[in-house]
């Protein structure tokens, strides 16, 4: 695979993470304080098809939904100076991972197992396709496979009880110290 030679300052920067996370919010506040544009890829892909992607798995189907999310990480991990919030269960196709760790800083988003579901299943239950109609051991289950994929990655916060603008801040703060180091 070809990589983007680029130096460690001018990276995108990928958010990935369980659903509820927190990657687009933390990823908006990262890009704001870093001056960068950012992508949601979930909304990109909506934009595309012109619905929501609960509607987009009924209609069009998750294997086209998981094909459009590839292409999509794919072109954007190829540029500098993007911030990428990509989808849940993007990073469990191995061509996303290959691309964003070749190409990019990976900032794993990490919460606990009881931190989402006492403070962020109750929000995501209807919006998520991929819980719906799945029992909470099912749901634990794909928790815990995801998160061994999300092992993959160039750095790790641990998400739990911080706010939004504290992550953002840590984020920007070590990757500012790393930048530092490797001028």
């Amino acid at each position: 695979m070809q990589t983007n030679e680029c130096s460690l300052r001018e990276k995108s920067i990928v958010f990935i993470g369980f659903m509820g996370v927190g990657k687009t919010t933390i990823g908006k506040l990262v890009a704001k304080k870093l001056y960068r544009s950012f992508i949601d890829i979930d909304e990109a892909i909506e934009q595309e098809y012109q619905m929501p992607v609960p509607e987009i798995f009924k209609t069009i189907g998750e294997k086209e939904f998981r094909e459009k999310e590839k292409q999509l990480i794919q072109h954007y991990a190829s540029q500098k100076l993007k911030i990428i919030s990509v989808g849940g269960g993007a990073f469990m196709q191995k061509e996303v991972r290959e691309a964003c760790m070749a190409d990019c800083i990976v900032i794993y988003l990490d919460i606990t197992w009881d931190v989402w579901k006492n403070e962020r299943l109750h929000m995501l239950m209807e919006s998520r396709p991929v819980l719906q109609g799945r029992s909470m051991e099912e749901i634990e289950d794909l928790f815990n496979k995801r998160k061994m994929i999300y092992a993959e990655h160039s750095s790790k916060v641990s998400t739990d009880h911080l706010t939004e603008e504290e992550i953002a801040e840590y984020i920007t703060d070590s990757l500012k110290v790393s930048w530092k180091m490797n001028e």
